[in-house]
């Protein structure tokens, strides 16, 4: 796979000339790559937020480059809005950002604004809304009248009706109950499966990304200081716990098995996963 979207040398810094002056990113290089599913970690302060809203164009970097498909996003600065197409975003909580009278409406205000005529906004906004998990009894609603969990599906399927090349969510599953989480990440997964698009999902869940993503890149301190499959991040499982992370529950425990001298790969990050390797030390007997 080729990058979709190129970070290089990227920094972002707040409050220029002033006392408070810090960068929330610095120096950041990294792909995206087309059709994947990335993962990025971090703890809270590591520039996750400030990153991911320099990729379509929401900021703009102090220094360094975005590059869509090998091109400067901010070439033709007057055409950014473009971008946000190509790049769709959506914010953690986003039903906050719900305004239109009805349900259909939310979902079509992307579609519109592309200068789309009114059978492929149609089109799209009830595709949008089955990858979301919603039922088209919905669209006459309003979307003040919808649950939480509804809410932000709409909100979620908004971004989807643009058909972006890139979808990326901002812990898309924060606040929602332990069903309503299976649920959002179901069909996320199956939107990935099913669009080959690209998705990046930020998420504080170190088992939503263990059991979701391709690939996932760690954040610490403004910079990026670890990226590979989930195996190889959480074969370094000290380490995120030196950064102020934690591993998945899985991870833990095969750790606590190999400090009582069992010999296990530590690396482990799914329960099928931890399963196999205690049936290889048992001889594959179960």
């Amino acid at each position: 796979m080729k990058p979709i979207i190129r970070v290089e040398n990227l920094t972002h810094t707040y409050g220029v000339g002033t006392p408070f002056c810090r960068s929330a990113v610095k120096d950041v290089n990294m792909e995206i790559l087309e059709g994947e599913f990335l993962g990025i970690i971090g703890h809270t302060g590591s520039g996750k937020s400030t990153l991911i809203q320099h990729l379509n164009g929401l900021l703009k970097p102090t220094a360094g480059r975005i590059l869509l498909e090998g091109r400067d996003i901010w070439a033709e600065p007057k055409k950014i809005r473009n971008v946000r197409f190509h790049v769709g975003l959506v914010f953690q909580y986003p039903e906050y950002q719900l305004f239109e009278e009805t349900v259909y409406k939310d979902i079509a205000f992307g579609p519109r604004n592309m200068g789309l005529d009114e059978g492929e906004v149609d089109r799209r906004v009830r595709a949008a809304l089955a990858f979301s998990g919603l039922k088209e009894d919905l669209l006459d609603k309003s979307p003040f009248d919808l649950s939480g969990g509804q809410k932000r599906r709409v909100a979620i399927a908004g971004v989807i009706a643009m058909e972006p090349e890139v979808l990326i969510l901002d812990e898309p599953s924060a606040g929602l109950d332990p069903a309503g989480r299976r649920s959002m990440l179901e069909n996320i997964r199956n939107y990935h499966q099913e669009r080959g698009t690209a998705v990046v999902m930020v998420s504080h869940s170190m088992d939503e990304v263990a059991e979701n993503v391709d690939r996932i890149v760690v954040m610490a301190n403004a910079g990026v200081v670890m990226s590979g499959a989930p195996h190889e991040v959480f074969s370094r499982a000290q380490e995120l716990i030196d950064v102020g992370l934690n591993v998945p529950q899985v991870t833990q425990v095969a750790m606590e098995l190999k400090r009582r001298g069992l010999g296990i790969d530590p690396a482990v990050y799914t329960v099928d996963d931890l399963r196999a390797a205690l049936s290889t030390l048992k001889g594959g007997r179960g």
